[in-house]
């Protein structure tokens, strides 16, 4: 498997992926940009603002995250096998425009309950569009090239940060919350309609091939049934039972469950180290731009060493950011809030790349809407260890020590997974270049 990596095109690999293919990368990138935004980033700005509408403790309102992130599960599984029944530019239309909708109902609600009501289906569903719909487009669309794409979609993550938070509270400080989320979630289900028209489920639909190839390369290289068509040959229950899905699925909802409890809080973490809001803010805009070149740098190093080399060495990268932070000096904290900034992306890039390079892209919808709502499950319990930190210490610090023993973990777990081992695409190249060796 060495040698397929070593025979990769890197520039093409990284550039080329055609007109329709940079489209599905942009429409990626912007089901990102709203699930940074609304589900996670942006709470730095909402969760205050809503814990002083309705005066609940702040705390109370936070823990409202670990509880609608698990009953979020529901709604995954739901769009997870309606995806596999109508195919994403349907499904990622329904889910952005609940998002949408839920997003108004959020900064909207009157009490409590609405709230986190409001909660369950801006997470379930956005987080829907992006893993789910978006995983699945990726795998469909670039199988061989999955690693350096999702590098690029994932700088929609970045770009919340830098973008989406300071507009927020720019709406939220001068028009109040109500107001802000109407406007956001507007723009939502806008996005939504635009991809009713626009997308397609795969590139053979657009009378182009995978990975933006010629007809003779796809013919030769790759296993030519059609992955949008080909969803037979997994079920759920043969998945449950599949080791490669549990080695992928462990792992990922580890990485991202660091990243969303520290990425939720980073605001809040300044703040309690003196900063005002707006220096929090604007250290966070500043740092994320930065980020966007690392979602693209780990995506490169994905394409170029393999995902699970790279997960490796991303895992000493945020456990070394983590101890930073907990240092709780000047530098620490200036060293870790970049380290954190480049590893936002990074971590989602995981999250669909990982399987799709364990199970290739045919059945993959029916692998993702298995494999999600657990990683989706682990990556919730984020807001319980922020809430369990805050409520018993009075510091995030403590929740970060943690963190730094996650990192371990799930760095010991992905070592062992097997790469490419469902991966048909994959196999098909290995074998014409074992004919045409033979030659």
């Amino acid at each position: 498997m060495a040698d397929i990596r070593k025979k990769v095109d890197t520039k093409k690999s990284i550039w080329g992926f055609g007109a329709n293919g940079w489209y599905i990368i942009f429409y990626c990138a912007l089901m990102f940009w709203f699930y940074a935004g609304m589900n996670n980033d942006g709470t730095n700005i909402t969760a205050p603002a809503i814990s002083e509408k309705l005066g609940v403790e702040y705390p109370t309102v936070l823990s409202m995250g670990t509880i609608a992130g698990i009953c979020a599960v529901v709604l995954w599984i739901i769009m997870g096998r309606v995806n596999i029944r109508l195919g994403v530019r349907v499904t990622s239309t329904i889910c952005l425009a609940i998002t949408g909708v839920a997003y108004m109902c959020m900064g909207n609600a009157v009490n409590l309950a609405m709230y986190l009501i409001a909660y369950i289906c801006l997470g379930g569903a956005i987080m829907s569009a992006g893993y789910i719909c978006g995983g699945v487009l990726v795998a469909d669309w670039f199988p061989k090239k999955r690693g350096i794409v999702m590098g690029w979609t994932t700088m929609g993550l970045n770009c919340a940060t830098a973008f989406f938070v300071p507009l927020l509270a720019l709406l939220v400080n001068t028009r109040g919350v109500e107001f802000a989320t109407i406007v956001l979630g507007s723009i939502c289900i806008g996005v939504a309609i635009l991809g009713l028209v626009t997308i397609k489920n795969s590139p053979l639909e657009r009378n182009v091939y995978p990975d933006n190839v010629s007809k003779e390369e796809y013919e030769t290289m790759y296993d030519t049934v059609d992955a949008v068509d080909d969803k037979s040959i997994w079920t759920v229950k043969q998945l449950l039972k599949t080791k490669a899905m549990w080695q992928c699925a462990v792992p990922t909802g580890l990485i991202q469950l660091i990243t969303t409890g520290v990425v939720t809080q980073l605001v809040v973490r300044n703040v309690s180290f003196g900063m005002d809001q707006g220096q929090a803010i604007l250290m966070m805009t500043v740092v994320a731009l930065v980020g966007i070149v690392g979602s693209w740098l780990f995506g490169v190093l994905d394409q170029k060493i393999g995902t699970v080399k790279c997960m490796m060495i991303f895992g000493a990268w945020e456990a070394i950011a983590l101890i930073a932070n907990i240092t709780e000096t000047w530098a620490g904290i200036y060293i870790s809030v970049v380290m954190i900034g480049m590893a936002i992306g990074g971590s989602a890039n995981f999250m669909i790349s990982l399987p799709a390079n364990v199970f290739g892209r045919h059945g993959f919808s029916v692998v993702n809407s298995v494999l999600f709502p657990i990683q989706g499950l682990i990556t919730c319990c984020a807001f319980a260890i922020n809430a369990f930190a805050l409520s018993m210490f009075g510091s995030l610090r403590y929740a970060f020590m943690i963190y730094v023993g996650v990192c371990v973990v799930y760095t010991i777990i992905v070592k062992f997974v097997p790469e490419f081992k469902y991966n048909r695409d994959i196999n098909a190249e290995v074998k014409e270049q074992a004919i045409q060796s033979n030659q």
